[in-house]
């Protein structure tokens, strides 16, 4: 069974084609990285535009590398929820109108199952149960993968998510966008534990976290290391932040995974890319022995291949929608159609 993706929640804009959610045929990325760089984020307005005059010629692409057609497909699965509303309506109203016009189902799709599903991209042997922290720059979870359209939110950010912190942080140090990248890579130049942070713990809620006063606190101290005039190690302040996140999410990842008595592991989302988050927790894999999966760098970001993924299990259980469908900004991961 093979399904078009497509994904469009952000500013990325991305096609792809895959068989039996496994199997990625094609996938093809547009980003607008450059774009968005002169503003130091993104732009929603902007970022909408763009998707627009991407769209069909990036699904053109994708069926071609893919070596099929449309009406060789058996289903269109697109990001539906959540994310910046302007942009994911532009990928709900094109697959609206291919399902439309091919008469294909139409599946919609929420961007953080998105995201788990593309450990299934690269590991055959991954099936649920398993535990996941999903961290990017606009969430952070720990999820309970009960089966494929099954998932239980264990814990969450009550404020901030892990990647916003890196992201703001990096532009107060003056590094470009994307800066969570930009920050990994300047940290792994830097001893981490040269400068202390607040924690990012809950009082009472030991599985969720709060990145708000961490983020405020590492921005106050470079301002007023600034005003001072104090030199900055910035290496070492990127390291030691990075370390304090990475200590946070896989501290309550080991306390999930113990009461829930989990028997593998996984990371998902932007933040899974980050050099300390992946090496510490494969540390804690290996104190628990536990298995862990890790996604492929090409697919910690956001992509269409992993959307036509978990589209495949979506359609497997019937969770389909009809040209009434309609994007939304925040949607729970447990929200099914």
């Amino acid at each position: 069974m093979k399904l078009l993706g497509i994904e469009t929640s952000c500013d990325e804009t991305s096609v792809a084609v895959v068989e039996d959610g496994r199997k990625q045929c094609s996938c093809v990325v547009r980003s607008q990285i450059e774009t968005h760089r002169l503003y130091g984020g993104v732009v929603p307005e902007i970022a909408s535009r763009a998707h627009a005059e991407s769209i069909s010629q990036l699904t053109a692409q994708a069926l071609t590398l893919a070596g099929t057609s449309l009406s060789e497909l058996d289903g269109i699965a697109v990001t539906a929820w959540p994310g910046l509303i302007g942009a994911l309506l532009v990928g709900v109203n094109f697959a609206k109108g291919l399902a439309f016009s091919s008469g294909l189902p139409l599946v919609p799709v929420h961007h953080l199952r998105g995201h788990v599903a593309a450990n299934y991209l690269a590991h055959a042997e991954l099936v649920p149960p398993f535990l996941c922290l999903v961290v990017s720059g606009g969430h952070t979870s720990l999820v309970l993968v009960e089966d494929y359209t099954i998932f239980r939110t264990l814990g969450r950010t009550r404020d901030d998510a892990a990647g916003e912190c890196f992201d703001k942080v990096a532009r107060v140090l003056g590094l470009p966008y994307p800066g969570g990248v930009a920050l990994d890579q300047l940290g792994q130049q830097g001893r981490a534990g040269a400068y202390e942070f607040p924690s990012a713990e809950v009082r009472g809620a030991p599985l969720d976290f709060s990145f708000s006063g961490l983020k405020t606190a590492a921005i106050n101290h470079l301002h007023h290391a600034e005003q001072k005039g104090e030199a900055l190690q910035r290496a070492d302040f990127a390291a030691s932040l990075m370390e304090c996140v990475a200590d946070a999410l896989c501290g309550r990842l080991e306390l999930a995974a113990r009461e829930s008595d989990a028997t593998a592991l996984a990371l998902a989302g932007g933040v899974s890319a980050n050099s300390v988050l992946r090496r510490r927790a494969e540390e804690l894999a290996g104190r628990l022995g536990l298995p862990l999966y890790l996604p492929p760098l090409s697919l910690c970001g956001d992509n269409a291949a992993m959307i036509a993924a978990q589209g495949f299990y979506e359609l497997r259980v019937g969770h389909v929608a009809d040209s009434s469908l309609n994007a939304f900004a925040s949607r729970e991961i447990e929200f099914s159609i």
